[in-house]
């Protein structure tokens, strides 16, 4: 994509959640990104938005950061870091949607047809009293899909006690970012009673989650072990998962389909206002019907922030989303107070 001469602004900044981010691997109280703008010569500006996956022990906010300044100097040195690759697609994507006045999911597949995505509701982790008045607010709203957030010691007494309360027309999931281990297919035979729709993660590596998936009834899918179309085309020979969650930030590029090796399905990094409307074009380009009909995206995260640096709040309507519609490109209007006061350094 050849964009011409251009200005480039790194800004790193931070939103701080309503309350503490819980996972089975780790806690955030607020979470950092960067954004990255591009203008060109005629004013028009391209967003990208990169998020550092500090709780996967990736990149951390520095070395992104110092990627994408890197390549602001020198375009030809293209940054290896998933997050600040993202960036970098994610904004001259922007650019030149903008450019051809088309919104973005049109210039990345011009025969998608734009759809309503369904969302999931994410729960954060804690005692079973906390993950159901969670889910009962969730509800509230709308949403009907509930992933749960679970190491290996809460994980079945957490989904029995939310499938009892919210009754078997719900359907939950379950991250568990890989920290099951050992105890992985035990705790898999003990889940298949609740009718879980789906696991994600429950251990890492390609070959682990082969032989947990001849093992269980539950459709497993691949998260942290699956980052590239390789590696999606390695888990299908394997048959190590149904399916593949993809985070925009972890993969490095706008190409969710992963070279259509497995299905896939969007979920977010906790990204801001601007990484949720591109993985919202993003998710047009993927057939609605897989893995599942009607499959819902992790990408209703925005509500889990106190605070936002773009105009018009939350993009979901509860369980819904729609990529934005105002104007050509990503469709983001950023909020210049709001993200001066959320800017780090």
């Amino acid at each position: 994509m050849e964009v011409g001469p251009l200005s480039v602004e790194v800004i790193p900044f931070a939103l701080s959640f309503r309350r503490p981010y819980v996972t089975a691997t780790g806690s955030l109280d607020r979470r950092q990104s960067v954004l990255l703008r591009l203008r060109d010569e005629n004013g028009l500006s391209g967003l990208g938005e990169g998020v550092p996956m500090t709780l996967r022990s990736g990149d951390g906010l520095d070395r992104v950061v110092a990627e994408l300044n890197e390549w602001a100097e020198n375009p030809g040195l293209f940054p290896t870091s998933p997050p600040a690759r993202c960036a970098v697609s994610m904004a001259v994507a922007d650019l030149v949607a903008k450019r051809e006045e088309i919104p973005l999911w049109r210039y990345l597949d011009p025969a998608a047809t734009p759809r309503t995505l369904r969302c999931n509701a994410t729960i954060t982790a804690g005692d079973a009293e906390d993950v159901v008045s969670q889910c009962e607010a969730w509800a509230a709203d709308g949403f009907d899909v509930f992933k749960l957030k679970a190491g290996p010691d809460e994980a079945v007494e957490l989904a029995t006690v939310v499938r009892s309360e919210l009754g078997p027309e719900a359907k939950l999931r379950i991250d568990a970012n890989g920290s099951w281990g050992e105890r992985a297919a035990r705790l898999l035979r003990e889940l298949e009673p609740l009718d879980l729709e789906l696991v994600e993660e429950p251990v890492t590596g390609l070959a682990d989650l082969a032989a947990l998936s001849r093992a269980t009834e539950i459709p497993l899918v691949a998260d942290e072990s699956v980052n590239d179309p390789s590696e999606a085309a390695d888990a299908r020979v394997e048959g190590a998962c149904a399916a593949v969650t993809v985070k925009l930030s972890k993969i490095g590029s706008l190409d969710a389909a992963l070279g259509g090796h497995l299905p896939t399905y969007l979920s977010s990094a906790l990204d801001g206002p601007v990484g949720i409307a591109a993985a919202a074009h993003v998710a047009q380009t993927l057939d609605p019907n897989l893995p599942w009909p009607e499959v819902a995206h992790g990408l209703a995260t925005e509500r889990l922030f106190a605070e936002t640096i773009a105009f018009g709040g939350a993009l979901t309507d509860g369980p819904r989303l729609d990529p934005p519609s105002d104007g050509p490109g990503i469709g983001v209007e950023l909020d210049e107070t709001a993200l001066t006061r959320c800017r780090l350094g």
